[in-house]
């Protein structure tokens, strides 16, 4: 069950955060710099998108594995 909890909150984390933070944040960060190639813009703008969103599954996935473990039957049964 907490694995179950743990994969649902990770998975509307990165959602919400793809929808509403991963594209303004990136965009923003790649207008705040100059570059000679527009393949450098396309490769930094995917990176930010990229680590935002894992940054955000990770802490979805911090949150519904301590939210599952108070939900389980058994506690210790990881």
């Amino acid at each position: 069950m907490r694995y179950l909890v743990a994969m649902i909150f990770a998975a509307t984390f990165a959602a919400v955060t793809t929808v509403f933070l991963a594209t303004p944040v990136a965009s923003w960060a790649v207008d705040q710099m100059k570059f000679e190639n527009p393949d450098q813009v396309a490769d930094l703008h995917s990176a930010i998108f990229l680590g935002i969103n894992l940054f955000a599954m990770l802490i979805g996935w911090t949150i519904g594995w301590a939210l599952g473990r108070s939900l389980s039957a058994t506690p210790d049964d990881d």
